[in-house]
């Protein structure tokens, strides 16, 4: 992929993850099974996260984030499927032909 569509799935996945608009947004059951006020704080955290490095992103394409919260380790990973949502999509960097889905689980939910 070149550099050029890396920055733009960056942008588009910087943009979903901060505002959950673009695409869809779901998580684990063991992640639904958290009291409210866990997983209300949990999505601010993934909203707010900025601490990507070469280590956690090699890609550069802020597509997963891991982070403690109330003694547990989440994972929130965005997956690029076609507007079918029957496959993957053919070209991530293109907003027309990508749906974003977030999906916020626990560590040992990956």
């Amino acid at each position: 992929m070149n550099e050029r569509s890396v920055v733009r799935i960056r942008e588009l996945n910087d943009a979903f993850r901060k505002t959950f608009a673009g695409g869809k947004m779901v998580m684990t059951a063991s992640v639904a099974a958290l009291p409210d006020m866990v997983k209300a704080s949990a999505l601010v955290k993934v909203a707010q996260f900025d601490d990507f490095t070469l280590e956690n992103d090699p890609h550069g394409e802020h597509d997963f984030l891991s982070f403690e919260h109330c003694n547990r380790t989440f994972f929130w990973k965005c997956d690029y499927y076609n507007k079918e949502m029957d496959g993957g999509s053919e070209d991530p960097a293109d907003p027309e032909m990508t749906v974003r889905v977030g999906t916020l689980m626990l560590a040992e939910d990956y």
